[in-house]
C-alpha cells in the first residue's frame, strides 16, 4: 500500500532522532570532563522514489517537472567542534593545556619512531594531565608523553635559530620523555648522564656507570614545554626535555578511540611536529644532513611555529548546556512527531480494511 511509505519515513525518522538524542546525551554526559570536544549531528534527507522523472517542453506544450516521493532521513554528519575550550585552574605544575590547535603525543615505551606513518602511529589527546612515574612523564592514563630529550653528544638540533654543538642540546628524535640517568661513577657520584644518539639519529640510552633515573626535586614544565627539574643529589638545574605537539590537516577527521585519545587516520591528513613556541627545531631523528653533504629527503622536518602551552591549567569540556538542552527540546519534539505519522497512517490502514464491514 502506497500509504505504507509514511509509515517508513516516519520510521527512519524515529531512528535518525533516536540518534541524535544519543549525540546530544553523550555532550551532556561529559559537560565536567577535561578535554571533551562536543559533537553535532547533521540529517540528511533518504532515498526518493521517481514517479515521473519530468520531460522537456515542446513546441506545443510545456514541460512537466519530475514526481517523486521520499521515504523518511538518515544521519548525514557527526561533526567535532575542534574549538578550545575554557581553561580550568588546577594548581598542579604539571598540568598542561595547549593554547590553540594541536595534541599532546602519547604511546608506550618501545614505538620507534622512523617515519612519518610511525608518528601517525602515536595516540592524540588535549588533556594534559601529566605526572612521573617510574621515571617517564605520563598522563593519567599511564601513557608516555612524547618529546626531545637533552642530549650527551653533537646533534643537529637547531634550538634558537643555531645548530647544536656541546653537551645539553636536544635532540630531535621524536623519543619518550624521561629523566636522565644516575651517575654510579665514584667521580661523578648522582649527576645526570643524559641519552646518546646513534648513527641513525635515535636516541639511546646510557648502559654502563648508571644507577637508573635522577633523584629529582622541583620538577616544573614552562610555556615552551620545557620540562626543568633539581637533582636532588647535585642540587644542580636538570632540562630533561621539551614536549612535542602534533597538529593535523583537518582536526576534525581524528577518530575517537578510548577516553580522551584520538587517532590521526586517512581523514585527518598529515601530522605537523613541533615544540610549543617553536623551542626546538630541526629534522627529526637527527638526520638533518647526509654524508654526501645534503638534505635527507626521508627525515621529518619540525616545524618552525608551534603554539605555546599553559601550565597548571587543563582545558575544560567543550559541551554547551544551553545548546544542548535546545537541542534535545527540538529532537524530542521531532521525534514525538514522527511517532504521530504512525499513528496516523496506522489509523488509515484500519480505516481500509474495515471497508468490508
Amino acid at each position: 500500500m502506497a500509504m505504507t511509505g509514511a509509515m517508513s519515513a516516519a520510521i527512519s525518522g524515529m531512528k535518525t532522532h533516536m540518534q541524535a538524542l544519543n549525540v546530544v546525551g553523550n555532550n551532556i554526559a561529559n559537560v565536567n570532563t577535561p578535554g571533551y570536544k562536543s559533537q553535532r549531528i547533521t540529517f540528511k534527507e533518504s532515498i526518493y522514489n521517481t514517479l515521473n522523472a519530468g520531460s522537456a517542453g515542446t513546441d506545443t506544450v510545456g514541460g512537466t517537472n519530475p514526481q517523486q516521493i521520499g521515504y523518511g532521513c538518515g544521519v548525514g554528519t557527526i561533526d567535532l567542534d575542534m574549538s578550545s575550550g575554557d581553561l580550568t585552574s588546577t594548581g598542579r605544575a604539571l598540568d598542561c593545556t595547549i593554547k590553540g590547535d594541536g595534541f599532546f603525543l602519547v604511546g608506550d615505551k618501545n614505538t620507534n619512531i622512523d617515519s612519518a606513518d610511525a608518528v601517525k602511529g602515536l595516540t592524540l589527546t588535549r588533556v594534559g594531565n601529566f605526572d612521573i612515574k617510574d621515571g617517564y612523564l605520563v598522563d593519567g592514563q599511564g601513557n608516555v608523553v612524547y618529546g626531545f630529550l637533552t642530549s650527551a653528544v653533537t646533534n643537529p638540533a637547531e634550538n634558537d635559530g643555531e645548530a647544536g654543538t656541546a653537551v645539553g642540546d636536544i635532540s630531535t628524535a621524536l623519543v619518550p620523555i624521561r629523566l636522565p640517568m644516575r651517575s654510579s661513577a665514584a667521580d661523578t657520584l648522582g649527576e645526570a648522564v643524559y641519552v646518546g644518539v646513534d648513527a641513525d639519529g635515535t636516541n639511546i640510552d646510557p648502559t654502563e656507570n648508571v644507577d637508573g633515573f635522577i633523584n629529582y626535586e622541583n620538577l616544573s614544565i614552562d610555556a615552551n614545554g620545557k620540562i626543568i627539574c633539581t637533582n636532588a643529589d647535585t642540587n644542580e638545574e636538570v632540562v630533561v626535555g621539551y614536549i612535542a605537539l602534533g597538529t593535523v590537516d583537518n582536526p576534525g577527521g581524528v577518530l575517537h578511540t578510548d577516553g580522551p585519545y584520538y587517532t590521526a587516520g586517512d581523514a585527518a591528513g598529515g601530522i605537523t611536529l613541533s615544540a610549543p613556541n617553536s623551542a626546538v627545531r630541526g629534522y627529526l631523528n637527527n638526520g638533518r644532513i647526509q654524508a654526501n653533504g645534503e638534505t635527507d629527503p626521508d627525515t621529518m622536518l619540525l616545524s618552525g611555529s608551534g603554539t605555546g602551552i599553559m601550565t597548571s591549567f587543563l582545558e575544560g569540556s567543550g559541551t554547551d548546556l544551553a545548546t544542548e538542552f535546545s537541542n534535545m527540546i527540538i529532537y524530542q519534539r521531532g521525534y514525538q512527531a514522527n511517532t504521530r505519522i504512525i499513528t496516523v497512517t496506522d489509523s488509515m490502514l484500519e480505516e481500509l480494511v474495515n471497508i468490508k464491514r
